[in-house]
């Protein structure tokens, strides 16, 4: 998603729920703006429809997402946003399940959104 506004992102989510990525831009952008418990919100939000399109995709709940198919980037980073707002507001054992669940389905993902 690129430098709209936030309502824009919002109008996107509200037409196209099951888009991740507009879920996931918007938990970026609440949590760059010190709102972790909205970007948690709109992460959890994401992840869920991410969920939902692998599964209808045949993914079984295990295995690889690539980050390089840019399909899976919007689950990708509501996952790593999940894992960052949890931390946040103090969830460390889901943050720790979130990174690791990161780290299994794509380490590029992991390296990419982590900034290392």
């Amino acid at each position: 998603m690129g430098g709209g506004g936030i309502e824009d992102v919002k109008d996107v989510a509200g037409r196209f729920p099951a888009y991740s990525a507009a879920w996931a831009t918007l938990a970026e952008r609440a949590y760059q703006n010190g709102d972790p418990v909205t970007a948690y919100a709109y992460a959890r939000t994401g992840y869920h429809r991410g969920l939902d399109q692998l599964r209808r995709a045949g993914w079984r709940g295990t295995g690889p997402v690539p980050w390089e198919h840019a399909p899976n980037r919007g689950f990708l980073r509501s996952l790593h946003m999940l894992g960052k707002a949890a931390e946040a507001i103090g969830e460390h054992d889901e943050a720790g399940r979130c990174a690791q669940f990161l780290e299994d389905s794509s380490p590029t993902a992991a390296t990419e959104l982590s900034g290392t």
